[in-house]
């Protein structure tokens, strides 16, 4: 009772940390005042602290005894979205928002650290603190190359997403299979502009365009298995300057995504499938393309073994949680962890691509507190009443992992 209770003398020091950061958001690879919090925090904890990753903070929290390195991590950045919450705290800087609780996460893990940090004697191993720069941009591969899973040695890592489309207080860990392995891609269609009177005269790309915009679409209902989820969606179209003129290129943009796992650059891949179709509807219309992959991270697999672990830990978590806490009241503990599967990607991936890892969510959605929009709307926010609950599953989860072994 001793950690639930030091929780919860720090709900409003968490709640804090988090409106601030969500009033002053920032984007990737510009977190310079989130990352100067960070930093700051973790040196009064008495934790070995560094610079990673341009904006990226690592914390390192050794125990008394010798022993494994567990790694937890929160994400830091915000997105490029118009804010239209209306909360007091709401975000001081005109398009850019907190619209995916990493503001959450960054305030969850900092107070976990805290409380770990008052209870290192009772910590076999060691605990790192990740903040990560730019997830939206998939910086978690750069974080890697310069070392972040060394010195000393990561064995298993481990991360919250609060989650709107959950209710409030219930818990989601999936083993295997949880957030799609993403793609980010430009596709530029080359064509020979032209008048629309004679279009003959003329390579079409916004022709060419919309017949390869309908064609890959077979690549997920004709040439992969149902079994294994893959949706390819465009998401802008930029091409032409008026109703007569047909133009040279149109620029295309979208993301691919898979619940599966894909081996290297073999022609079964949906990547190799998706350029295979472009080229060959390219050539059919006489026109040419220039295909980039923008950013991209694998299919986020969970571990079995870990998964059982974390799950193990919300079940004592939730179920010694009083009615009184105004979570999942009248819902008992194994009703409030669920499996939770998504199409959204996430590139925590890349880390337990290296070493056991396990992302589980946390519901952070409650319609009369009008915090279950979808993350990345412009009215997105989080029920923070949930925000005690992610530190705890935090702290809990590395002892469990730390002193078990």
């Amino acid at each position: 009772m001793q950690i639930l209770a030091e929780i919860t003398q720090l709900n409003e020091e968490v709640i804090r940390l988090r409106r601030d950061f969500h009033q002053h958001p920032e984007l990737g690879f510009k977190e310079l005042r989130t990352s100067d919090i960070v930093f700051n925090y973790l040196q009064q904890l008495n934790v070995e602290v560094k610079r990673i990753t341009r904006t990226g903070v690592v914390g390192t929290l050794y125990g008394k005894e010798s022993g494994c390195t567990v790694m937890l991590r929160a994400d830091m950045d915000a997105l490029p979205v118009q804010e239209e919450t209306n909360l007091p705290y709401q975000s001081a800087y005109p398009g850019i928002m907190h619209a995916c609780g990493h503001d959450g996460h960054t305030a969850m893990l900092l107070v976990a650290a805290k409380v770990l940090a008052h209870h290192r004697d009772q910590i076999k191993g060691n605990i790192k603190f990740v903040f990560q720069p730019n997830e939206e941009g998939v910086a978690a591969i750069h974080m890697i190359e310069d070392g972040v899973l060394d010195d000393p040695k990561v064995d298993a890592c481990l991360a919250i997403h609060l989650w709107t489309l959950i209710e409030s207080g219930k818990v989601a860990i999936t083993a295997g299979p949880v957030m799609a392995g993403t793609n980010h891609f430009i596709l530029t269609i080359k064509g020979r502009g032209g008048h629309t009177a004679t279009p003959q005269n003329s390579v079409d790309p916004i022709l060419t365009a919309a017949s390869i915009i309908q064609n890959v679409q077979a690549i997920q209902t004709r040439e992969i298995s149902v079994l294994q989820p893959t949706i390819i969606v465009f998401g802008k179209i930029e091409g032409g300057t008026t109703s007569n003129v047909i133009p040279d290129n149109v620029i295309l943009k979208g993301t691919m995504r898979y619940l599966h796992e894909t081996k290297g650059d073999s022609a079964e891949t949906p990547k190799s499938r998706f350029e295979r179709i472009i080229a060959n509807t390219c050539r059919a219309y006489r026109a040419g393309y220039d295909l980039e992959f923008v950013s991209e991270h694998p299919t986020l697999v969970n571990d079995q073994a870990l998964a059982d672990l974390v799950k193990a830990v919300a079940q004592q978590v939730l179920g010694r949680r009083p009615k009184t806490s105004g979570l999942c009241d009248n819902i008992d503990s194994t009703e409030s962890i669920l499996p939770y599967v998504t199409m959204a990607g996430e590139d925590f991936a890349e880390f337990a691509n290296r070493v056991p890892g396990v992302l589980y969510f946390v519901g952070a959605g409650n319609r009369q507190k009008q915090t279950d929009y979808p993350h990345h709307h412009a009215r997105f926010n989080i029920d923070e009443d949930v925000l005690k609950l992610g530190v705890e599953m935090h702290v809990r989860t590395a002892l469990r992992y730390l002193n078990a072994r």
